[in-house]
């Protein structure tokens, strides 16, 4: 069982690529409902430390818990069985058929660990929850249109589809605002922040946008070398002298 409401627990993980260390006795507690952001320069480990809880990197030390069940050195798809969903940096979709193919496929994949194999593409609470979510997005209109004719933005919004479509408790979301003009990315917080608390998920985010970051964070960590420097609440991080130093810099006149 989760321990106090934690949905996720990082315990001093350590990633080492040769000589290279890339996370150094990182710790982290995300509980239930919260939207927990990484941030630090590039290079500080974000994207190595989602790795590590999605079960593409195995720690050189350490411990990853989720739910309080230990997952760590588990594979990625026994890792998403289990109710963690990941966005990519870069688009992470099937541009060759509709975007409703593409959340139903993903919507199916659950469904086929749930036993209901047959008939799937019929399964109407499938079909039902697919259009729910290209709704909630903006998407509906467009379910007949082959995923590569999407904007970026769109594609984005797809990508976020296929994770919530897998029903996840923790959604990681890595840069989910990246290459979106300023109006989608004001949408785009305002639209993950409505749905991460109508569906009840928690959220782990990397995102390089600090106005993104400062909006939509319950809490914050900050990595500086593979190292955690600091961590609290949003204004905390904002006034912290050593992430001012180290990433976010003076405050402008």
């Amino acid at each position: 069982m989760a321990r106090d409401g934690v949905v996720l627990e990082v315990d001093a993980v350590s990633k080492s690529f040769g000589a290279l260390a890339a996370l150094s006795k990182v710790s982290l507690a995300v509980r239930a409902g919260q939207i927990f952001s990484v941030i630090g320069p590039n290079g500080a480990g974000k994207s190595t430390l989602f790795n590590v809880v999605s079960g593409l990197h195995v720690p050189t030390a350490g411990r990853v818990r989720f739910r309080g069940q230990e997952i760590t050195g588990l594979a990625p798809e026994t890792i998403n069985r289990l109710g963690v969903a990941k966005t990519f940096q870069i688009t992470n979709i099937f541009p060759q058929i509709s975007v409703f193919e593409n959340v139903r496929v993903a919507a199916q994949s659950r469904a086929h660990e749930s036993g209901r194999l047959s008939s799937l593409w019929r399964l109407p609470d499938v079909e039902a929850g697919a259009a729910d979510l290209l709704r909630a997005f903006g998407l509906l209109p467009k379910r007949d249109e082959l995923a590569e004719n999407l904007s970026h933005g769109e594609q984005r919004y797809l990508e976020i589809c296929l994770a919530l479509a897998t029903e996840p408790t923790l959604v990681l979301l890595d840069e989910p605002t990246a290459g979106m003009t300023p109006r989608e990315t004001r949408e785009a917080t305002a639209l993950i922040r409505q749905i991460a608390s109508a569906r009840g998920l928690t959220v782990l985010l990397i995102e390089h946008d600090m106005s993104v970051v400062m909006g939509i964070s319950d809490r914050i960590a900050v990595l500086h070398f593979g190292e955690k420097i600091a961590e609290g609440a949003p204004e905390q991080i904002r006034n912290d002298p050593k992430v001012v130093e180290a990433y976010l810099g003076p405050p402008e006149d």
